[in-house]
């Protein structure tokens, strides 16, 4: 029995079948015939991309990777913080 690998897509691709979509020019089906993608993961696109949307223009989309960058550079210091104790207390016990 063989495992099949799951596709992943670029997100420069996800925005242009999305984006072709919204446009409603040709229905979900006729879209995901052209991208040879199933019409149900256009439409999940679809969803997404108009969901989103407002976040691209209220500018929360900067202000979260702001949160994420502080939020590594505090996990980053605190597992320093960690291996210099335990570094510490390896001395300490002879190991």
């Amino acid at each position: 029995m063989s495992k099949t690998k799951r596709t992943r897509y670029a997100a420069e691709f996800k925005a242009k079948v999305a984006l072709e979509a919204i446009k409603g020019e040709k229905t979900i089906v006729e879209v995901a015939t052209r991208f040879g993608i199933h019409p149900n993961q256009v439409g999940e696109w679809k969803r997404h991309a108009v969901e989103g949307l407002a976040d691209v223009f209220s500018g929360k989309i900067g202000q979260k990777d702001i949160d994420h960058e502080a939020q590594v550079k505090d996990l980053h210091a605190k597992i320093g913080q960690l291996t210099v104790e335990r570094d510490f207390l390896a001395k300490a016990f002879g190991r």
